[in-house]
């Protein structure tokens, strides 16, 4: 009598679900009660048990890929946006001799954001407060590319934003410098090529910018405008703003104005500058009158 085949239909049905459900070959031989180089031999023997068989595996490793992208955290847009030509990626990095921590007193002026309506970092030349500090941050508002580890104010949607300093000039030659990088190298300062959507030319000075439209990551565009102190206040009258930063000691009037500009936004109004000029009033509204309630804190970081 001759011996039955070990070769079926449902047996090899019963082998091409143990692979479905993640077996190896050798496991899956087993379940079925064949050896692995006897189900080679039914493979090179079938070409529709081959083709089962290998469109099985492709269904397993397409599954496994799935899974994995599941399982993985996503992407921050900071992380997505990385481009190693622009300067906001080469700032606060987690390791080596300039490494975040090292920075505390940037972090803390940052982290102060969150709550603070008024803020002043006042520290010495070269220290970094316009690129590492009021730079940095404006950047992250403009774009909404926040790094995971800020801890400081957030905005979910597009911003409109000022930014001044003492004179035309000195907004073209240092702040528009480190935000868009020198002449020829737009996208190697702060802003990311990617994020510069359209720059508008300021009349009267050759090269400055008046007004910059951003793409923030959580879609749409923000509003940049470029002012400058020796304007008078009447320069900064008109729209609302949810972000401020003032770049060099304004006058007080100056400042009041940019204040009442984010009264009804919500928003806040960031200084950075060296006291060159001594105990100013706007000096000594931050170190010396006392914190307003906690709704509208100031702040300083002397």
């Amino acid at each position: 009598m001759a011996r039955p085949s070990m070769r079926t239909p449902e047996r090899q049905e019963r082998f091409l679900a143990a692979l479905a459900d993640g077996k190896r070959l050798a496991a899956a031989a087993r379940e079925i009660g064949v050896d692995p180089r006897t189900l080679h031999y039914w493979r090179d023997d079938d070409e529709a048990f081959a083709a089962a068989w290998d469109a099985t595996l492709r269904r397993r490793r397409a599954e496994r890929r799935r899974s994995a992208r599941r399982a993985s955290p996503p992407r921050s847009a900071f992380a997505a946006a990385y481009d190693p030509a622009c300067r906001l990626f080469q700032l606060f990095p987690d390791t080596g001799p300039l490494r975040r921590e090292l920075y505390r007193k940037h972090l803390e002026f940052f982290r102060l954001g969150a709550a603070s309506r008024e803020r002043l970092f006042l520290a010495a030349n070269r220290v970094g407060k316009t690129e590492g500090a009021g730079g940095y941050e404006t950047v992250l508002h403009l774009t909404g590319l926040y790094p995971d580890w800020w801890e400081g104010r957030r905005f979910d949607r597009p911003v409109r934003a000022l930014i001044a300093g003492e004179t035309a000039k000195t907004v073209r030659d240092i702040v528009q410098r480190k935000l868009f990088g020198p002449p020829g190298g737009r996208g190697t300062g702060l802003l990311p090529a990617a994020t510069i959507v359209a720059t508008n030319a300021k009349a009267g000075a050759a090269g400055a910018v008046d007004t910059a439209r951003i793409r923030h990551a959580g879609g749409g565009e923000s509003l940049l405008i470029f002012r400058s102190f020796d304007q008078g206040r009447e320069a900064f009258q008109g729209d609302e703003q949810d972000v401020v930063w003032l770049d060099e000691e304004p006058p007080l009037d100056v400042y009041t104005e940019c204040l009442v500009r984010t009264m009804t936004t919500g928003g806040f109004v960031m200084l950075t500058f060296t006291p060159l000029n001594g105990w100013t009033d706007v000096v000594r509204l931050f170190l010396e009158t006392p914190k307003p309630a906690a709704t509208e804190s100031r702040s300083a970081l002397p």
